[in-house]
């Protein structure tokens, strides 16, 4: 009697632990979906290079991944390879790591990378993982340039809430575009850097949580800051620019996510020195050059400039703002819940020796550029509209150059 009613409270314990695994696995595997990976018994899947699209390269497909923990906790290999049907060309990358600390997530990496960047865009190297189902912005940008660079850099965990990347890297850059810069009165289209790269990331709000796994943040605080120089050496290992760069963005999150809020969003960067239009700033516009409102019709960025044409601004210092007041949602139905966002963006910025940037035209910012519009999102399976108006300095004679009006999508696991 006793071993029956033993293997029958053994049965139900089993039976109350099974649903709650398999719904801490199925977590566990949105959470990994939601990051972009699609995890395997040693090797994590890259989902973001499986399928994109750009104006440059056309539909670009490709597979790529990271190994996991089951395949070393103390070493990681991550690569990818990707081709693009128009421009008919592989591109790919080879890296790996060694952790040095465990307390302190302090890893040391080496990477060899040939494929393109957008040109004037500007990477944080503390933002290690930003996935999108879908990226908007990519669809339409025509600004790319080639790149092989060979990279170290080392991550450390100053403190739970300062994290640090440091970066040594050679670069050759050949923009696939029509461009020279005048460097001592000699048009160059061919550019070759020796950089040094320190990033920072403090986010003094946060709060986290050790174990014996390591730190884990158990509330994600604001503001936070993201800080980063950058220095081309001249004549080191044949680089043939010397410039300094300095690029700094704090987001900032105000009221309650299941109510109203507001987020803020500064972004400023600066350099000095004899910089190639590869490595100045464009504002991130997300606008094409069409005749009509519908023809521009496409989809919204995250953190873009909607009605900002694609090359239409470049600066070498710059300054961008934007405020998004989300509207508590709708609540029509318990699945069904629309939400509006009232967004206003502001961005100005200078160009020292424009002359110097051959073979291509482009407007400064030093007047000031406004744009405001609202969007009403997750209107069905995910989509939603936006309505952006520019005004102000750059207001365009015709009414409506000045309209965007797209799609919106907003997906979360």
């Amino acid at each position: 009697m006793i071993c029956t009613t033993l293997v029958q409270a053994q049965s139900f314990h089993k039976k109350d632990l099974e649903p709650k695994q398999d719904s801490i696995k199925k977590r566990a595997l949105l959470k990994s979906l939601g990051n972009g990976f699609l995890p395997s018994k040693h090797f994590n899947l890259d989902l973001r290079y499986l399928i994109k699209y750009n104006q440059y390269e056309g539909v670009r497909t490709g597979i790529g991944g990271v190994t996991n923990r089951a395949f070393s906790e103390k070493y990681r290999l991550n690569s990818y390879v990707v081709y693009g049907f128009r421009d008919h060309r592989f591109k790919y990358s080879i890296g790996g790591g060694f952790r040095i600390a465990e307390k302190t997530k302090t890893w040391l990496n080496l990477s060899y990378t040939d494929d393109l960047q957008e040109t004037g865009s500007t990477k944080f190297l503390t933002d290690k993982r930003y996935f999108q189902f879908f990226e908007p912005r990519l669809l339409n940008i025509s600004l790319f340039h080639k790149h092989i660079t060979k990279a170290i850099n080392l991550e450390h965990q100053i403190t739970p809430k300062l994290l640090s990347e440091t970066e040594l890297a050679i670069s050759n850059i050949d923009p696939t575009y029509n461009y020279n810069y005048l460097l001592d009165n000699i048009p160059i289209n061919s550019f070759h850097l020796s950089t040094a790269k320190v990033g920072l990331q403090w986010r003094p709000f946060s709060t986290f949580k050790s174990s014996k796994k390591g730190t884990k943040e158990t509330k994600d605080g604001y503001p936070k800051f993201t800080l980063q120089y950058t220095k081309s050496f001249k004549d080191v290992f044949g680089s043939n620019f010397g410039f300094s760069k300095f690029d700094f963005r704090t987001l900032c999150k105000i009221g309650d996510e299941k109510g109203e809020f507001s987020e803020i969003t500064l972004v400023t960067g600066i350099t000095k020195g004899n910089t190639p239009l590869t490595h100045l700033y464009h504002a991130y516009p997300n606008n094409i050059t069409k005749e009509t409102i519908l023809q521009r019709f496409s989809v919204a960025g995250l953190n873009s400039f909607e009605t900002m044409y694609f090359n239409e601004f470049f600066s070498d210092k710059f300054a961008t703002f934007q405020l998004k007041h989300y509207l508590k949602p709708f609540n029509v139905s318990e699945h069904y819940k629309p939400q509006m966002v009232l967004i206003t963006r502001f961005a100005i910025g200078e160009m020292d020796n424009p002359e110097k940037h051959q073979n291509i035209t482009f407007g400064s910012l030093e007047k000031g550029y406004t744009e405001s519009g609202f969007e009403l999102n997750k209107l069905l399976f995910g989509f939603g509209l936006s309505f952006t108006y520019r005004y102000g300095s750059y207001h365009l004679p015709e009414f409506s150059d000045n309209v965007a009006f797209k799609f919106t999508f907003n997906v979360s696991l």
